[in-house]
This record gives C-alpha cells, structure tokens and sequence, in this order.
C-alpha cells in the first residue's frame, strides 16, 4: 500500500507510525495496478498513465522484463495543492536485465526513439532513465542505485519524500490497464 500525501503534500519516506529506523520504508513496492489505482485522481494524472503504460508496453517489445523500476517525480507528489497547476510528466528509472545478446547500444540500434530522452517525454509523459542491472561489478550496481535513491528521497528544496518501485515484468500490465479504464470512465463522467 503507498501511504497517503502527508501535510507536506509528499508520500512520507517512513510509514507514518513506524520507527526511524523501520524498513517499512521508501521505496514502496507495490503493484503496477496499486500504483495506477492510487495515482489515477484526474484526467491529467490519468493522461500521464496511459502514456508510461504505453511506454512499459515498447520496452517490453524490446525484451525488457525483468527488473524494476522506481517512480517519482511531482506525479508522486500533491502538486496540484503545492504548486497549482496539474503534473506534467511521471519521472521512472528502469533498472532492468537486458536480454541475453543485448546492449544498451544494440537496444537502441533497434528502436532509437524509446532511448531519446527528449521524444519519450512529449511521446509518453515519461522522463524515463534506463539502468542495466547485472553490470560485471558489483560497485557500479550500488553506486547507481544509491545515486537515484539521493535524488530521488528529497524535493528540491530538501524536503524528505517517498517514491515508489513496480516490477518490471508486463504480466502486471493488463490488470493495471483495467484499473486505468475503470478510473477513466469515472473521471470522464464527472
């Protein structure tokens, strides 16, 4: 379950009721579906989701399926109370195991729109990063990991927030696209 925005206007970093020290703690791993069923408050938002839920589908036709990926950004946070005015975009990194054979190089030889930063953020609303997991040194997997852990644990003005992790794996998709449909038809009707 993702805790609620706190009076903050941010998902707490620690469950609210549990210890400083409690690994009930960010990032929060839950369902693709969970996530789609928390976030899907307003046609924007909702916009936003169906855009990364289209996203996950092209990297999957790449092969991309196992791993994780962590979920932030202002879409994670009550901005529409913080800053007035509706998300724009859902920050994710994916750290994912490539595909026996394959490289980041050759991925994006295959599908060069899915790597240009620029085009997945107007195409799907996603500012998306890519990690590969399974790096020959182990170092290179915790320095990346605790990198976007440090940024991603803080607003910009230093505020601590939590942030939220869903696998990778699409067998998730069709029950998070349900959920999506079902949250739109409700959000259309009003």
């Amino acid at each position: 379950m993702i805790p609620q925005w706190n009076s903050a206007g941010v998902i707490p970093p620690i469950r609210p009721g549990q210890a400083g020290h409690s690994a009930d703690r960010s990032p929060y791993v839950v369902s693709l579906s969970t996530f789609v069923e928390h976030f899907a408050t307003s046609p924007e938002r909702i916009d936003i989701l169906e855009g990364f839920l289209n996203y996950r589908a092209e990297l999957h036709k790449l092969g991309l399926s196992s791993g994780f990926q962590w979920i932030d950004g202002s879409f994670l946070e009550e901005i529409e109370v913080l800053e007035s005015r509706n998300p724009r975009d859902v920050d994710v990194v994916t750290f994912v195991k490539f595909p026996d054979g394959e490289t980041q190089a050759t991925l994006y030889g295959r599908e060069p729109k899915l790597f240009d930063h620029a085009q997945v953020k107007t195409t799907y609303m996603v500012d998306h990063y890519l990690m590969e997991l399974g790096q020959p040194t182990e170092s290179w997997n915790v320095r990346n990991i605790a990198y976007w852990y440090s940024m991603w644990s803080h607003r910009r003005d230093g505020l601590w927030k939590g942030f939220v992790q869903i696998d990778i794996d699409p067998s998730q998709d069709a029950e998070a696209r349900a959920a999506l449909e079902a949250n739109k038809g409700e959000h259309h009707a009003q």
